[in-house]
């Protein structure tokens, strides 16, 4: 459902952009605890990419030891000696592509093992982070956007693995080809190699400087691509309504707002990682001039010969090389550090408490519920039921009655531990739920909503869904106890029948049909009906009051109910306003009292008249 206006499009901008933008790189350090068990698999990579480098940067030392034996037999011919030993060019060669065919080997060698500890990472990390939403609290889902959670689901994890599938071995060989080039640099002239290097420190200075003012954006990028998402997940949901209330342009102007921001910070990020690497090229093309107006003297001098400087013009370029790619890597991992910060901030929310020491077992309890003096509120600061306290005996059937924003549904969220009450208790067959694990506590309720949520599945699975273990024959029971079987085997496959996502290829009292039979199949102690009828035409909704009967039966059932012609029936009556009891009874006694629940009824009659 389409929520979002203008206003609260500016309020997301305006709440990115209040974020401490610095990315931290602690993320980072995190993520390196899961290389861990993968310590054999790096070591063999760190090897074979040392190995690789080697053998890569000794080839232009070969070529220039040809490059002196063609100078030194043209020189030989000239001066009517034997000329060019071309079995020593050849055999120098051979060996130089049997070095590269090598580094080659190993290098396709050291990429499959960083691809594999690169999506065994990967996977992890996403196994972890859908485990953690299960275990997440309900508050946490009220402040995050459903798009947000998507994104680093996905986008972020998905940067997280190219990182590592391209960094991890480019800073290896990086460091390695840096420090080989530097050693045989050395070994032919130290003179042209400390002319090379003086230049470094100043790449180097720019390289951080560049770093730091890039860093800020990509942390913003990375924060608007989940709030992006969440728009056009929260769009798409709503397309219905945007239409049906022509509010095509706002949802235009809101999404352009937020693409504007997004533009904005990847323009900027990218531009300065952008300037890393014409920099360092430029450093690179100025030690390549130097070195070789400085080595022509040298050769005129006769202190080195041409291959020497033809070998060390090449290492001048090859030496750039590897600080381009710690630039890339540099960039990548301000991106990574943001990501990786979004993912850590996911798994490191505080949890429900799952279980609890010497927990009770729900399966003797009968379902006699009661809460006593019960205080409660989503905001601790801000208390919506002061003190609330009810009884109900195993087998009645409860109405939840009162205006919107009365507490009804809270009251629903409450008993089955969504949130945790500030005060007071809520007891169970004399057994304080806080005494139970919370999956042990919610297998006792059955719930059927308002709004019904169904997966796209066959309609055998969606039923089935309430019991895993369930036969064949024990859901076609239940379809039928909930009046359901009659529709299913009228539609295209029967019970085989595939449902679209949402389920929109069934109407919605059809949809609400298969949650009882859900409900029935789960043979649950408590039962919950959120406004089950609501949404449903009469046919359908007399069907529905014939499966809630049959679901209600020898069963502590709560029924939440706006419209109080459904109700009428029920045991008892709590009357709710503001969080607190105003009245209780059966229908007809509250009538006779003429007080707020008769208002409530007979503004409902007028209304329907």
């Amino acid at each position: 459902m389409f929520k979002k206006t203008k206003k609260a499009s500016l309020k997301v901008v305006k709440k990115i952009k209040d974020i401490n933008e610095h990315v931290d790189f602690k993320a980072i350090l995190k993520l390196l605890k899961y290389f861990s068990e993968y310590k054999f698999a790096l070591i063999a990579v760190f090897i074979l990419s040392i190995v690789s480098t080697i053998f890569y940067i000794i080839g232009p030392n070969i070529l220039g030891n040809v490059t002196t034996e063609l100078y030194n037999g043209i020189i030989s011919k000239i001066q009517g000696g034997d000329g060019i030993n071309f079995n020593i060019i050849n055999s120098t060669l051979l060996m130089l592509v049997i070095l590269y065919l090598i580094s080659l080997s190993f290098g396709i060698l050291q990429a499959q093992l960083i691809s594999n500890i690169a999506q065994n990472i990967s996977y992890k990390l996403r196994d972890l982070i859908y485990k953690k939403i299960n275990k997440l609290p309900m508050s946490y889902f009220d402040n995050h956007q459903n798009g947000e959670l998507l994104s680093i689901v996905t986008n972020d994890i998905d940067t997280l693995s190219s990182t590592i599938n391209q960094s991890l071995t480019q800073i290896i060989t990086s460091i390695m080809m840096l420090v080989g080039i530097v050693i045989i640099m050395l070994s032919m002239n130290w003179i042209l190699t400390l002319i090379s290097l003086f230049i470094m420190p100043t790449s180097f200075g720019i390289l951080i400087f560049i770093v730091k003012k890039s860093q800020v954006f990509f942390f913003r990028q990375q924060n608007y691509l989940g709030h992006i998402n969440a728009k056009v997940e929260e769009t798409y949901a709503g397309e219905n309504i945007i239409k049906a209330f022509n509010n095509q342009q706002n949802v235009k102007d809101d999404f352009a707002k937020l693409n504007e921001t997004m533009y904005k910070s990847s323009w900027k990020s990218q531009f300065y990682s952008g300037l890393m690497m014409p920099i360092m090229q430029f450093f690179g093309n100025l030690g390549y001039v130097i070195i070789v107006v400085v080595g022509g003297v040298f050769v005129i001098l006769g202190s080195v010969t041409v291959g020497n400087i033809q070998s060390f013009i090449q290492y001048v370029r090859m030496l750039t090389h590897p600080i381009q790619m710690i630039a890339q890597i540099t960039s990548l991992l301000q991106t990574t550090a943001a990501a990786s910060d979004r993912i850590f901030k996911v798994l490191e929310e505080d949890e429900e408490q799952q279980t609890v020491k010497n927990s009770i077992l729900p399966d003797d309890l009968k379902g006699v519920v009661e809460f006593s003096h019960v205080k409660f509120g989503y905001d601790p600061k801000k208390i919506i039921i002061n003190d609330f306290s009810l009884k109900v005996e195993n087998g009645q059937k409860i109405a939840i009655v009162g205006p919107t924003g009365a507490g009804k549904t809270t009251l629903v969220k409450i008993l089955m531990r969504f949130y945790d009450i500030q005060g007071g208790a809520i007891i169970i067959d004399g057994n304080n739920i806080t005494d139970f694990d919370r999956n042990e506590l919610r297998k006792m309720f059955g719930i059927v909503l308002q709004e019904t949520w169904l997966f796209n599945g066959t309609i055998m699975e969606n039923i089935r869904y309430g019991k895993f273990d369930a036969t064949d024959e024990e859901v076609i029971n239940a379809a039928k106890s909930a009046y359901a079987d009659h529709f299913i085997r009228t539609q295209s496959g029967g019970y085989n029948m595939l449902l679209s996502e949402d389920a929109t290829n069934i109407s919605q009292g059809q949809k609400q049909l298969l949650t009882i039979a859900r409900a029935i199949l789960s043979n649950p102690k408590i039962l919950i009906l959120d406004e089950a009828t609501s949404n449903v035409d009469t046919r359908i909704e007399i069907l529905i009051q014939k499966a809630m009967i049959n679901l209600m039966k020898k069963r502590t059932s709560f029924i939440i109910a706006h419209r109080l012609s459904t109700i009428r029936d029920a045991d008892n009556i709590i009357v709710m306003d503001k969080g607190d009891i105003v009245e209780t009874g059966n229908h007809k006694e509250l009538l006779e009292k003429g007080g707020f629940y008769a208002n409530l009824y007979n503004s409902q009659f007028q209304n329907n008249e």
